[in-house]
């Protein structure tokens, strides 16, 4: 009873999906946004780090010693406590050579504690159960900022007995929560050395821009603000303004809110027969015709054989075949109006029980007569 409550609920949601989609980005669409959640202000980025790094610890389940790269990095390691260990000699599989990498935020400090990802470099099976020996992370200017250690946390397992694997998700992939230490901050001031801030949209489009600069000129006082192109809005401040007063300004401009401008798009998987739209985005009246053909081909392979069977170099059973073809035909037509929407249009097709890949193929076939004016991005 539980498998076909399941059945049923999978094959709902299968043929609803486009219209759920539908509603969930027309809902999403009308509340307004902060500025701080469609675009920064220059110069605020995330830093990525990385370097590579032993783990210990494991049960027989790391690097090999066909990997070189394991045995000459703990042989160097061992070096530093005055042990003297040639790479030759090291046998164990105990011990794992890892790529660590952390993403630093814009601003950060000595003593700060930040999330590290740790992945398999060589033939290890998996890092459960390990721990990252102390590894500098460093930046694409090959300066340490950050020193990574710590248990890895790696969620899952492989197993192997008698040439069966069990495997749960990807054990050679693990995380330190706040593993990694920073060393050297990134913190920088917020003044510009030309006194303008400059805020950059994540979706460059003028309408935005035009918007951003208003809604920026009516909320902040004392301020020129100019929209300089689809993604870059100026806003120049006076120079006699405190350090405090500008973290304030900069805080009151990512405060002010924007009604968001949808861009007509209508996005398409055609792996997966994903269909994502603006329930609002209107076609122009057309006339769709939708019929599907199914070919359907049984084979059945019968043996025939001598009622009396004689011991005779002639005599010998044939296979023959039986085949039958059937054919089965659905048709549907949907009219558009004048006003109806994509949403309309999905609500319609679901009705007639059309398939999401039919669905993606009769959008594309509409945005080339000329009726649906959207984009449409095929993944």
């Amino acid at each position: 009873m539980a498998n076909k409550n399941i059945r049923l609920a999978s094959d709902f949601l299968m043929r609803n999906l486009p219209i759920l989609i539908f509603i969930f980005s027309s809902i999403c669409s009308a509340a307004d946004l902060q500025l701080r959640s469609i675009g920064r202000f220059e110069g605020w980025k995330e830093n990525y780090l990385s370097g590579i790094g032993l783990v210990s610890g494991l049960a027989g389940s790391g690097d090999s010693p066909r990997s070189k790269a394991t045995r000459q990095a703990l042989a160097n390691l061992l070096s530093r406590f005055d042990l003297s260990v040639s790479d030759s000699q090291i046998l164990s599989r105990n011990v794992a050579s890892v790529i660590v990498t952390a993403t630093l935020p814009a601003v950060s400090r000595a003593g700060d504690r930040v999330d590290v990802t740790v992945t398999s470099m060589g033939d290890a099976k998996s890092l459960a159960g390990g721990s990252l020996l102390v590894a500098p992370l460093k930046g694409p200017n090959g300066v340490i900022y950050c020193l990574a250690q710590g248990a890895v946390n790696v969620g899952g397992f492989k197993v192997e007995a008698n040439q069966t694997v069990e495997q749960k998700n990807y054990p050679t992939v693990g995380i330190i929560p706040g593993g990694c230490a920073v060393e050297q901050g990134t913190l920088s001031s917020p003044r510009p050395p030309d006194g303008k801030l400059r805020f950059l949209l994540n979706n460059p489009d003028y309408l935005m821009a035009n918007q951003v600069a208003s809604k920026i000129r009516a909320s902040v006082s004392d301020v020129t603000v100019v929209p300089r192109d689809a993604g870059l809005v100026e806003v120049q401040f006076s120079e006699s303004l405190s350090d405090q007063r500008l973290v304030e300004l900069i805080a009151g401009i990512q405060a002010v809110r924007v009604e968001p401008i949808n861009q007509v798009k209508i996005v398409v998987n055609e792996r997966s027969g994903v269909v994502v739209a603006g329930a609002n985005t209107v076609i122009s009246p057309i006339t769709i015709s939708h019929s599907g053909l199914r070919i359907s081909v049984t084979t059945t392979s019968i043996v025939t054989q001598p009622l009396l069977v004689i011991d005779s170099p002639g005599t010998r059973a044939t296979v023959e075949k039986d085949s039958r073809i059937a054919v089965s035909e659905t048709s549907g037509a949907v009219i558009t109006r004048p006003g109806n929407t994509i949403a309309d249009l999905v609500g319609e097709l679901n009705r007639q029980h059309v398939t999401a890949r039919d669905m993606i193929a009769i959008l594309q076939a509409i945005k080339a007569s000329g009726a649906l004016y959207a984009d449409i991005l095929v993944q």
